[in-house]
């Protein structure tokens, strides 16, 4: 049975049954004869035992096993360490097991002297576990930034680095390096389509990159947020963005960087109708007319997320206030359409339950609750409510000499007796 190291470990000895065996010194050192670590599918036990810190043939006592443990404990990439010993004729034979933590992508963010394959190479070289990820947390973060950090002065870049667990664009979370009081600025952005270097949105937007520090993080959020919904609106519903590239001017170092972002439009694509499965309280005809595309039309990316968008609000309406609704793209490349199966997940239907109200005078409350538009018992129309809160509680409050900064807003959910109670704090 193993027990836990570091916070989540302490000691097991286990004596083996031979006849030269013999438990290590209480205070005492004894030779190292093995060490091996089992559980990991990331790394190999050779390659973690050397996270230990132990040399086989070096003398140890039970403290020196503890703080190995404590090491692969802190560096992050496992969530837990357990480890026992026997000790024999030929020394002692120490058993680690690891349980590997969660991994997410490495971004390096503001590096434009180095392309991404020389950072990664400068970190493997200097840091034994690295396999192109990194874990959310530990010590071995702080040496995958040394690492970089030695890679930049080499080049004659006078930076410290950073690391920051955070969420790339699109919501994929990252452990993001940064060099700080790096001064490469940008000095213009080539996209290599002929739409990202011809439309005026997107050139006028390119202000906001131009002549500001280089960071692949602004970058990539323009381009997820400024020219990918142009792609979308011109049917290019795969268009796909390449790593952005960097081509430094001047001497090793040099501050002024032009900016090479790749841009694979793919195939504009048709609409070609959606199928509907697992609604029962809006029909599909309804369903199909929130969608406002005719077959054999561009397939506009917007209006076809505003399409789901509005269904989603069309369940809110009808008191569905959970509905659940997951398209997935269909596509015909030979055709070059696209049809989608909408599957629908209603969820239970809410009535209005109480209206609790805090913060206000009893005049104050005795408006609110007379302006208020769903009745006790009502189907709970989620639009009434949000329209209520834009503008129905200034309404209510014309005449009277009140002010508030802010209201908070909750809804309790009783999904077992379908009911919805509505919570506002005048602030």
């Amino acid at each position: 049975m193993f027990r836990r190291a570091c916070s989540l470990a302490l000691l097991l000895a286990i004596l083996l049954p031979t006849r030269a065996a013999r438990a290590a010194p209480q205070g005492g050192k004894d030779h190292l004869a093995s060490v091996v670590v089992v559980g990991s599918s990331r790394f190999r036990s050779e390659e973690i035992a050397a996270g230990t810190g132990l040399r086989v043939g070096s003398e140890i006592t039970r403290e020196d096993l503890q703080n190995g443990a404590d090491a692969l404990a802190k560096l992050g990439w496992f969530t837990g360490v357990q480890y026992r010993f026997a000790s024999g004729g030929q020394g002692v034979q120490a058993e680690f097991r690891v349980t590997d933590a969660p991994a997410v992508r490495v971004a390096f963010d503001n590096f434009p002297w180095f392309t991404d394959s020389e950072l990664t190479a400068a970190v493997k070289g200097s840091v034994a576990l690295f396999d192109g990820t990194a874990p959310e947390h530990g010590t071995i973060l702080d040496a995958m930034a040394d690492a970089i950090a030695t890679l930049l002065a080499k080049r004659g870049v006078l930076a410290s680095v950073s690391h920051e667990l955070t969420a790339a664009p699109g919501g994929e979370p990252v452990q993001e390096f940064r060099a700080e009081g790096a001064n490469a600025n940008i000095a213009g952005v080539e996209f290599t389509d002929a739409l990202a270097q011809t439309d005026r949105a997107i050139q006028t937007q390119l202000a906001d990159l131009v002549g500001k520090p280089f960071s692949r993080r602004a970058i990539e959020l323009f381009e997820f947020e400024q020219v990918r919904p142009i792609y979308l609106e011109h049917a290019f519903l795969r268009v796909r963005f390449g790593p952005p590239a960097a081509k430094v001017a001047g001497a090793p170092g040099g501050t002024r960087v032009t900016v090479v972002a790749p841009v694979e439009p793919g195939p504009a694509y048709l609409w070609n109708g959606a199928t509907w499965g697992g609604n029962v309280a809006i029909p599909p005809a309804e369903l199909a007319a929130l969608a406002p595309l005719k077959p054999g039309e561009f397939a506009d990316g917007m209006k076809i997320e505003r399409a789901w968008q509005n269904v989603r609000d069309a369940y809110t309406r009808r008191g569905y206030l959970e509905a659940e609704v997951s398209p997935v793209a269909q596509f015909d490349d030979a055709a070059r359409s696209v049809r989608y199966a909408v599957s629908v997940t209603e969820g239970p239907q809410y009535r209005m339950g109480k209206l609790v109200l805090t913060g206000l005078s009893a005049e104050g409350e005795r408006r609110i609750r007379a302006a208020w538009k769903i009745p006790t018992g009502a189907i709970f129309d989620k639009s009434v409510f949000e329209e209520f809160l834009d503008a129905g509680v200034k309404q209510a409050f014309v005449g009277l000499p009140f002010h508030y900064e802010r209201i908070g807003r909750f809804l309790q959910q009783d999904s077992k007796s379908g009911s919805v109670d509505v919570m506002l704090d005048f602030q």
